[in-house]
């Protein structure tokens, strides 16, 4: 596997994956109705390219396949951490998350991590801060704000 930096023309397929991912895993916690509250397939790409670029974002591909990706801000939050369906329980979100980690000189890292998310990020180290309800076009998902403080020498 690869992890490799972020480039515009990852967009669409990025996007692409996040949907294809909250639409399949993610209705192992949440209702057909909250997914697409998630991800509804509009994705605005102008957007998502400008996010992803004021992060330390990375692609992981795995024979030429993009296969996951994620993105921290240089304060430590942890915006999105996402592992094509097919791909899952393979160590790609470790290595992303790990990586995007040791590059992040924030003293502290924060996320809102899913439902499906949130044991992979207390595996991680992360402790619960509290759960929250997020709405998404008049839908309520619930989350959770985690937190990871570390010690760098």
């Amino acid at each position: 596997m690869l992890l490799r930096p972020y480039r515009p023309e990852d967009c669409l397929p990025l996007t692409q994956l996040f949907y294809e991912t909250v639409h399949t895993i993610g209705l192992s916690k949440y209702t057909p109705e909250q997914c697409h509250a998630w991800a509804d397939g509009q994705p605005n790409l102008t957007a998502w390219n400008e996010s992803f670029l004021s992060h330390d974002t990375l692609v992981a591909e795995k024979n030429g396949v993009l296969v996951g990706f994620g993105d921290m801000a240089s304060d430590g939050y942890f915006d999105r951490l996402y592992v094509h369906k097919d791909y899952q329980r393979q160590g790609i979100a470790s290595a992303l998350c790990q990586t995007l980690e040791q590059r992040c000189p924030a003293p502290q890292f924060t996320t809102h991590a899913s439902l499906v998310a949130y044991p992979f990020f207390l595996a991680q180290g992360y402790q619960m801060v509290h759960p929250q309800q997020v709405i998404r076009h008049g839908i309520s998902l619930t989350n959770y704000v985690l937190k990871k403080s570390i010690f760098r020498l």
